[in-house]
């Protein structure tokens, strides 16, 4: 990359009405100018291209592909046949990019000529409010390549793909693994392509009820744990997935014991690896832990959630304040009902002290 890239912002629409300014404003005011956005209105029913053609009109950049409902697979596939850019860029309609977002992504790739994707870290927005992200731990302990088999290893509105290193053929997403499709090209690019996650935050990620994980988590989660179990079958880490898989159709004691019992071998095998790539493997394995926990503790029955920290003996890698809620889980599931309604509270409070009002930072994206 001698001259300066063509970065290509794949942009997928559907009802983003209320928050697609914010998000094309952000990608309008970076500091990196080579840019086009290809936006592919999925069949909005709300005034999304309304929007979007008036920004179309301030700025010659977007191009529009409007057209029926075909769901977000077929859209970013589209999108990227339509990108012309050595660099594709994913953003979301809900979120917002810092403005100097693409300016560092494409210094990395200059960097690095050889990486085939990379991800950053992100900011959340939740009711309002906006907390600076923590770079996660788990990539100071794996290898991209291994983690990229136990979860998914970028956000995905953060991700840029080289096309100069990625072959054609493999930049593609899965119809089979929808509401997962990322984790699925993410495992299957980190297998073949140099990758890299950007100590910093590039991003304010929105969390919110229409979100497309909100409204379609439990497909979501059965098809991650599918990916998972796919995954460590190839590996020869598991002869048998169905434990592992049956959870995410349904949480009851006998899937939960299952699926505790899966840990427990799956930990026995990751023990016998190489030194090398064990600790890989072990960050991977404890993911897919805290997965099967959030998942088991959404359906807000402590004694399910007591059976799997004591069957796969995790107590300790659980917060104090959720060790102490859910102790009474199996004799008094009330009692840990409401600890653990009070640690939320206590969690929306620190969320609230520890965030800055997002009105601010996201009025400079809106065009007048």
């Amino acid at each position: 990359m001698t001259a300066a890239p063509l970065v290509s912002v794949l942009l997928p629409v559907y009802n983003a009405g209320p928050f697609l300014a914010a998000a094309l404003g952000s990608i309008l005011r970076q500091d990196y100018g080579r840019l086009e956005i290809v936006a592919i209105d999925d069949g909005s029913t709300d005034n999304s291209l309304e929007i979007l053609e008036r920004y179309q009109e301030a700025d010659s950049r977007i191009s529009i592909i409007s057209r029926e409902n075909r769901g977000l697979v077929a859209t970013l596939n589209e999108g990227l046949a339509l990108a012309r850019g050595e660099l594709v860029a994913r953003m979301d309609a809900d979120d917002v990019a810092y403005p100097w977002r693409l300016s560092r992504q494409v210094a990395l790739f200059e960097r690095r000529p050889e990486l085939g994707f990379c991800g950053a870290g992100v900011d959340m927005l939740i009711r309002g409010r906006i907390a600076r992200g923590k770079p996660d731990p788990v990539f100071q302990l794996g290898r991209i390549p291994i983690l990229a088999k136990f979860f998914t290893i970028f956000m995905h509105p953060t991700v840029v793909y080289n096309r100069e290193v990625i072959d054609d053929d493999d930049l593609h997403y899965d119809q089979t693994y929808r509401h997962a499709e990322d984790f699925d090209l993410f495992r299957r690019l980190a297998g073949r392509y140099p990758a890299a996650m950007m100590p910093e935050n590039l991003l304010i990620y929105r969390v919110h009820q229409e979100s497309v994980t909100s409204r379609h988590i439990n497909e979501m989660r059965r098809t991650h744990l599918r990916i998972v179990a796919e995954n460590l079958e190839r590996e020869g880490l598991a002869e048998a997935t169905q434990d592992l898989r049956d959870i995410g159709n349904a949480v009851s004691h006998d899937t939960v014991t299952r699926a505790a019992n899966f840990i427990l071998q799956l930990e026995e095998e990751i023990c016998s690896l190489p030194a090398a790539t064990r600790p890989s493997f072990e960050a991977g394995a404890l993911n897919l832990f805290y997965f099967l926990y959030q998942l088991v503790a959404d359906e807000k029955q402590p004694p399910l959630t007591h059976e799997l920290l004591t069957r796969t003996a995790k107590w300790n890698v659980i917060r104090r304040r959720e060790q102490y809620a859910l102790r009474p889980g199996t004799w008094a599931p009330w009692l840990s009902l409401a600890s653990l309604s009070a640690s939320r509270q206590a969690d929306a409070l620190a969320y609230f002290f520890k965030s800055a009002p997002a009105a601010a930072v996201l009025a400079p994206y809106r065009l007048s």
